[in-house]
């Protein structure tokens, strides 16, 4: 389906659209697409606690995917982009702007960083 090694944020978000109205039929609605969202960052944060933190892996558990993981977040964070107008190529801009100008010298002068 995706022969192109890399994939713009733009095209990810057209790729999404296209699966969601072919293969998934519809949009779920946004909240469920949210409650959604909240369950695959709880999938990914329970492997980082297991391969990072202090707990260990359950055999149920053992050969998750954390690629997999961070991608079912990124899918389900495109599908709340997509049904609710934002375009994540321009959001992201805004962001690194908004970032370089309040956090210039933040971290920087952040002892607990040194």
């Amino acid at each position: 389906m995706i022969e192109d090694k890399d994939i713009t944020i733009s095209q990810a978000q057209k790729l999404v659209d296209e699966w969601i109205n072919t293969v998934g039929v519809r949009y779920f609605n946004e909240l469920t697409n949210t409650a959604i969202l909240m369950e695959e960052v709880g999938e990914l944060a329970r492997i980082m606690a297991r391969k990072y933190g202090e707990q260990s892996f359950k055999a149920s558990e053992e050969g998750k995917d954390m690629a997999d993981e961070m991608a079912d977040v990124l899918w389900v964070l495109i599908c709340l982009a997509n049904q609710t107008g934002v375009d994540l190529t321009e959001a992201l801009k805004k962001n690194f702007e908004k970032k370089n100008i309040r956090d210039k010298d933040r971290h920087k002068q952040n002892n607990k960083l040194k």
